[in-house]
């Protein structure tokens, strides 16, 4: 790897082949953007790991909240297991309870569903009644690679102060920054001593579009400007 992190979010082959090209380090593999992303097909992972040798952070959710049923966390081990086989190199999920605190109980189960394997924890995160509290039980969590945030619920212009907070409090080798990522920002995250990036909508004209290798090439310069 070279510089700091550069993760882009890929829907299926297409997209994981241009992020290689584009110079991304790894993929974050999720369906159905339209619901910020879900699981996606054992297939698609399968498929990817047939042509990119980039690591798949594969999405676990169900639903397009932050909360989990019993019956959708069953389901979510159930599939672990197969994207594991399948080619995955870790995982994506985290959840909150109805009180917007950080359901440790879900969590936790599905840590042990995908141990031994990395995971990060999304902007659930970022929709805690309490960020800061969130933060304090989620860095706690075993086997978390990165957690990636914003902030603040309305992205990145927002969640500066946040991120910045938590790069004082020694987060910032978690932090993997995404969500409303624009490239006058990363100069500050910089600074914070912030190194995982987190692009999807800013290296595709839209998301019915797939990934521009130019566009990824360009993020990946703007990362590595330290």
């Amino acid at each position: 790897m070279t510089g700091s992190l550069l993760e882009v979010i890929a829907l299926d082959v297409r997209d994981a082949v241009a992020a290689e090209e584009g110079g991304a380090d790894r993929l974050e593999i999720v369906a159905d953007m339209s619901t910020g992303g879900l699981t996606p097909a054992p297939e698609t992972v399968a498929a990817i790991a047939k042509k990119s040798a980039l690591p798949q952070m594969v999405m676990l959710r169900s639903n397009a909240g932050y909360t989990v049923t019993p019956e959708e966390l069953e389901g979510l081990e159930r599939d672990a297991r197969v994207l594991a086989d399948a080619g995955a190199a870790g995982f994506v999920f985290g959840f909150l309870d109805d009180d917007g605190k950080v359901d440790l109980a879900a969590t936790e189960a599905l840590i042990h569903a995908v141990t031994p394997l990395p995971w990060t924890f999304h902007r659930a995160v970022d929709n805690a009644a309490d960020l800061q509290a969130g933060w304090r039980a989620v860095r706690l969590l075993p086997n978390l690679a990165t957690v990636l945030t914003s902030g603040n619920p309305s992205g990145i212009a927002a969640g500066l102060p946040m991120l910045r907070s938590r790069a004082e409090a020694g987060d910032a080798p978690l932090i993997l920054a995404g969500g409303g990522l624009k490239p006058h920002l990363v100069p500050p995250l910089l600074d914070y001593g912030v190194r995982a990036f987190h692009v999807g909508g800013a290296v595709r004209a839209s998301w019915s579009d797939p990934v521009d290798i130019d566009r990824v090439r360009r993020w990946r310069r703007i990362v590595d400007s330290i």
